[in-house]
């Protein structure tokens, strides 16, 4: 990696001006299916691009999110092998938000499958807020499966990142969080993840609908650092909220199934992996104080943080950095 990155910490500066820095044009996909899982997930999964180019893997946010037309743009369709799937009970998997047998070690063991089914070897991963925390696990689990990562947004679900997004984004977004918080009753307040998870997982549709919607714009509302009614009106979809809310409640309720810090503590797995981490430092959904944490872990990666974005991968310099970094990545 660039010798700047070994200084603990270090902040690198803006992309080298010679790469790309724009989105590609929309492209279609060449391939696409349902991958069955297990007797209860089908997962689904496309290809862009070429498809003897250098594989990436594209993981998406949430957990629940899904993957959108736009994140293929990220990659040069000339050299990349685009391979996109949306994770159990999320977008066009099915049963649309599904939580039984819905874990991080069930996301990993998925990526495998589809990696086998594809017969590929090594990929790069790319992934940003919850796509970040599951492309650590991934990188943890299968080092030798990674060609590089990029990184945007770091999240690694510690308790007071969990806190952070249920509790402390009101100094911040007080009227968002108003909105969220006084959805529930007063006495139920002390306790938004738990009793917000008993209405999204209730059956009826008119209990978890309306509380997905709350739980889902919420987020959307303190994604991006300047207001953005576009990107309220897509997290407030209904199919978008559903999975999104459902699935991160279900995940934070259960600490991402993972052993506590289990993230940060394995980092020193990722040592030989090349690494490129972005970071906008007013993310107030995932502050930066994880990704420091994480690049002091890991000082090998390089970083770089974005002086004037928030958490959404399509403010306009966060955009161009992990383009770049794509971009960087044609030469590994």
């Amino acid at each position: 990696m660039a010798a700047g990155a070994a200084i603990l910490g270090s902040i690198m500066p803006a992309p080298d001006s010679a790469f790309r820095t724009d989105l590609y044009p929309p492209i279609e996909p060449l391939n696409s299916g349902l991958l069955e899982l297990d007797r209860r997930h089908r997962m689904y999964w496309e290809e862009c691009g070429n498809p003897r180019g250098t594989p990436v893997v594209f993981l998406h946010g949430g957990p629940g999110a899904g993957a959108t037309p736009a994140h293929r743009r990220f990659f040069d369709p000339v050299f990349y092998r685009i391979v996109i799937f949306d994770q159990r009970g999320a977008g066009r998997s099915v049963p649309h938000g599904e939580l039984a047998d819905n874990t991080t070690p069930h996301l990993i063991a998925d990526m495998e499958t589809l990696r086998r089914h594809l017969g590929i070897d090594r990929w790069l991963v790319f992934g940003g807020s919850w796509g970040s925390t599951l492309a650590l696990a991934y990188a943890q689990t299968h080092p030798e499966r990674c060609r590089a990562l990029v990184l945007r947004g770091i999240f690694m679900c510690r308790p007071a990142e969990i806190d952070w997004f249920l509790y402390g984004l009101k100094n911040v977004f007080p009227e968002a969080w108003r909105e969220f918080a006084s959805y529930l009753p007063e006495n139920e307040r002390g306790d938004l993840l738990e009793n917000y998870y008993r209405r999204l997982t209730d059956p009826n549709p008119a209990v978890h609908m309306p509380a997905a919607r709350v739980w889902s714009t919420y987020e959307g509302a303190c994604s991006t650092l300047l207001p953005s009614p576009e990107t309220i009106t897509a997290f407030a979809e209904d199919r978008m909220a559903l999975g999104l809310a459902r699935i991160e409640a279900h995940y934070f309720r259960h600490r991402i199934f993972l052993p506590e810090n289990s993230l940060l503590e394995n980092a020193h797995r990722l040592r030989r992996i090349p690494a490129t981490i972005v970071q906008g430092r007013y993310d107030m959904v995932c502050p930066i104080l994880s990704a420091d944490d994480l690049v002091r872990a890991w000082p090998a990666a390089d970083y770089v943080v974005i002086p004037d974005a928030g958490h959404s991968a399509m403010e306009p310099g966060i955009r161009s950095a992990l383009v770049a970094a794509m971009e960087k990545y044609k030469r590994l």
